[in-house]
């Protein structure tokens, strides 16, 4: 398989395995419902998708970035450019002295690679990632979400019409007009993912007058046919806007007025269809490639952002809740959807406005490092929970809570090396789970003793640690293990028991924390 070279690929390639693992210091609730599983994360994504391993290797069912474009443009509020000063400062200490050699694009490639890696280790076996991209970077990503996620597993890439305005507007005698950006498709692996099974799988996700829904455009492009002036009547009071015809007849478009299938959302009019509409029929729907304006262009998203938060923000393109819903739609809805690059938060709000309309289940997870990420990224999230605007503007709240988090101490102290006794000591015992087991560690409130962590491939792990304290395996201790198992490993500051008691009881002993694995 063709791979990609470039200055600095080597000091990158395997660095996340570098990256310490930090923890995560919950800074607040908002809503009534601690641990909701909805959580946004302020920090450098790199550290934070380091940090989210423990728990939630492999459990993440659907992915969605919009990672810097590299497009040059600086002086955003959301700097689309790698020279951003966070990127700056970790390349010049992860490449060294090469990063004045690299070019933006040898900089733009440095800073994905090893996040790609851990949000490949994130995702579920039947999991979908889904990256925005435009062609400043498009071939490069290619490469190297091959070698990352496997050429195999390349679905296929989606086209969104982010404008409808002319672009690029200048003398230059070829001036190609940019309309589209694409959106790239990856799954896990084999197992279980597919296209035609889970991403085609027959929806309803929204609500319309009676019950769950999906509603369709039943406008087409006004290009020849002899029925174009017959089929430009008014359906509820509107008419096919400029260039569309109707691919419906007046006859049917009464019949379905009248049933009440006919609805005007955002403006457009377009077709509810239940699922009493389709009993008989495929039970796939195909999971099209491109993604019109109808869906929401970058001014639209800006649009809405700065609806909610009742002021200019000064993103000038934003991505539309409408586009990453009809995206994060295709996946089950009880998925973990993950976004690091959350940027002002379309992605949470695309996931609570789904969850209103078909009761589904989905969780978030944002990291965003930028320092706007309480003031418009969590506020954003705040208000679209809450609801939003006032009079005939006003936007019912889609219920809902959140965890906000920052980065916090690295588990292991790195002047001494030893653990971190500053550090949260339920997070510590998810990382030793993690680093013993490589699956992600799951609480169980009725474990049979405060020190087990849990069982697995028959065997029981104990963690006997407190902070600040020494703790001794001894007969004393083993007699407070009530669960039988085929072996035992146990974390302590010392033992007393010699080694043919400890042999003789299946156990093994490793201390804290020189035998607790560095990952």
């Amino acid at each position: 398989m063709p791979t990609l070279n470039w200055i600095g690929k080597d000091k990158v390639v395997n660095h996340h395995n570098e990256v310490p693992f930090r923890v995560l210091e919950k800074q607040y609730t908002f809503g009534d419902t601690p641990d909701s599983g909805n959580m946004i994360i302020h920090g450098d994504n790199l550290e934070a998708l380091k940090a989210l391993l423990p728990k939630y290797e492999g459990k993440v069912k659907c992915i969605y970035i919009d990672p810097p474009y590299n497009t040059g443009n600086e002086g955003w509020v959301y700097n689309d450019n790698v020279n951003d000063p966070h990127i700056r400062k970790w390349l010049g200490q992860v490449v060294g002295s090469e990063v004045d050699d690299l070019t933006r694009h040898d900089k733009w490639l440095c800073m994905m690679y090893p996040r790609l890696t851990l949000l490949q280790r994130l995702l579920s076996e039947d999991g979908a990632i889904f990256i925005s991209i435009n062609d400043n970077e498009n071939a490069a990503l290619r490469y190297i979400c091959d070698e990352i996620f496997g050429r195999s597993n390349f679905v296929g890439i989606i086209t969104w019409e982010s404008t409808t305005q002319p672009t690029n507007v200048g003398s230059a005698k070829f001036n190609l007009q940019k309309k589209v950006e694409e959106i790239l498709l990856y799954k896990f692996g084999d197992k279980k993912f597919n296209v035609e099974s889970v991403a085609s799988s027959k929806k309803y996700p929204h609500m319309g007058k009676f019950g769950p829904c999906r509603f369709e455009i039943i406008e087409k492009s006004d290009a020849g046919g002899y029925e174009r002036a017959t089929m430009k009547f008014p359906i509820l009071g509107q008419f096919p806007r400029p260039g569309k015809r109707w691919q419906i007849g007046e006859e049917t478009a009464k019949e379905l007025v009248a049933a009440g299938k006919i609805e005007i959302i955002n403006g457009i009019v377009k077709r509810a269809v239940y699922p009493e509409d389709e009993v008989g029929k495929d039970s796939f729907v195909p999971f099209w490639s491109h993604f019109s304006a109808d869906y929401g262009t970058a001014q639209k998203g800006k649009e809405i952002l700065n609806s909610i938060l009742a002021r200019p923000v000064g993103f000038d393109t934003v991505k539309p809740p409408t586009l990453i819903e009809s995206l994060i739609s295709h996946i089950p809805d009880n998925s973990i959807v993950l976004d690091s690059f959350a940027g002002s938060g379309t992605t949470a709000h695309a996931v609570l406005n789904l969850n209103k309309q078909d009761g589904g289940n989905r969780k978030f997870i944002l990291c965003e490092m930028c320092d706007y990420a309480e003031t418009i990224t969590a506020e954003r999230v705040r208000r679209v929970m809450s609801g939003y605007g006032e009079g005939s503007n006003a936007v019912e709240g889609t219920g809902g809570s959140f965890d906000f988090y920052e980065l916090g101490t690295t588990i292991f102290d790195n002047k001494t090396e030893m653990l971190n006794d500053e550090a949260d000591t339920e997070q510590i015992r998810q990382y030793v789970w993690y680093a013993e087991t490589h699956t992600a560690y799951k609480e169980d409130p009725k474990r049979s003793n405060t020190y087990l962590l849990g069982t697995h491939n028959f065997t029981d792990y104990y963690f006997y640690y407190e902070p600040k304290q020494e703790t001794v395996l001894d007969w004393n201790f083993l007699e407070t293990l009530k669960q039988r198992a085929e072996q035992y490993i146990i974390y302590a500051d010392r033992c007393l028991l010699a080694q043919e008691e400890l042999q003789k009881f299946n156990i093994v002993f490793k201390k804290i924390p020189r035998d607790i694995k560095r990952l």
